[in-house]
């Protein structure tokens, strides 16, 4: 008998933060002071998000990055763990903070962010290998900007020579991103903010999103994919483009949705889904997400977002 062979794993080299989260009724204007109604510290960091979205849906995942020796270090490291992720590959650092994000969430669960890079800011060669060395070809790599950019470019550069699949999210949003890197990457996931800066068109609805994720794909990308919030997302590849319509639900903290989506993309096709099934799938895990507060504790169990897909009844 042929052995089952050995399942993908999704590994995620990325940034680890503690998110300190204020609820107010609105967000503030420049300048003015408002009064909040809530405040928490929670894990976050865009790079442990997506770990932790991947692991709750049940993929075999790892983490690579880097945290401070503090409280909110550990405190990461063990919010991974908790959550199925294999965190052997986050390093503590002795010389500098874990990174922290200051957002502010309002009552429409919008929200305003501020990252302070701390130890993600001293990812190195040395995290790159750690990489490496868990690759296995058909892995995916997942991938994004609040680590520095040349060592993004190295990893995924790294990762495509191993026959990795390589799922960027372009957020920060950058706009000095040379040529090649495009190259590099298989699949490229921004938001329309994140891909109106990327092209220069004024991304605001599908057609829009469509446009700006074809000249992605002219510049090399293999797949890009637009994430539009409630008006869902568009992806377009050489051949062809098409819309995925967002699931209507409540919102009730938009913060770590496009973690969401992702970590369900790659989950997606580590289990051999095709384009579509896939991005209907990072969808409804985007949406499943948005019904809960927080960052890594909105990301959903496998059961939640089937229940969703199965409509509200069965929520």
């Amino acid at each position: 008998m042929t052995p089952n062979p050995l399942p993908k794993t999704i590994h995620v080299f990325g940034s680890l933060n503690m998110d300190l989260v204020c609820q107010t009724p609105r967000l503030p204007q420049p300048g003015e002071t408002i009064l909040g109604t809530h405040f928490a510290t929670l894990p976050g960091g865009k790079g442990g998000n997506q770990a932790v979205a991947a692991a709750r849906l049940g993929a075999p995942t790892t983490m690579i990055g880097r945290v401070g020796e503090d409280d909110f270090g550990r405190q990461l490291i063990e919010g991974l763990q908790g959550a199925g992720v294999d965190a052997s590959g986050v390093a503590t650092d002795g010389e500098v903070s874990t990174g922290v994000a200051a957002i502010a969430v309002d009552s429409a669960g919008q929200n305003t962010i501020v990252v302070v890079p701390g130890a993600n800011g001293q990812i190195s060669d040395g995290d790159v290998d750690r990489l490496t060395a868990r690759l296995r070809h058909g892995d995916l790599v997942l991938l994004q900007f609040e680590v520095p950019l040349p060592l993004v470019m190295v990893a995924a550069k790294a990762a495509k020579a191993q026959g990795a699949t390589v799922i960027v999210d372009p957020a920060p949003a950058r706009t000095d991103l040379p040529p090649e890197f495009f190259r590099t990457v298989d699949i490229l996931t921004p938001n329309q903010v994140e891909a109106s800066q990327l092209t220069g068109l004024a991304v605001t609805d599908v057609a829009t999103a469509t446009a700006a994720a074809q000249q992605l794909v002219q510049r090399g990308v293999a797949i890009a994919i637009v994430k539009l919030g409630e008006l869902g997302a568009v992806v377009a590849e050489n051949h062809r483009t098409f819309h995925q319509p967002a699931l209507p639900v409540k919102a009730v903290d938009t913060v770590a949705a496009g973690d969401a989506f992702n970590g369900g993309l790659a989950v997606a096709l580590a289990e051999a889904m095709d384009l579509e099934a896939a991005v209907e799938f990072a969808s409804a895990v985007a949406a499943a997400s948005v019904m809960v507060p927080g960052a890594q504790s909105s990301m959903p169990e496998r059961s939640r977002v089937a229940a969703l897909r199965s409509g509200p009844k069965h929520l």
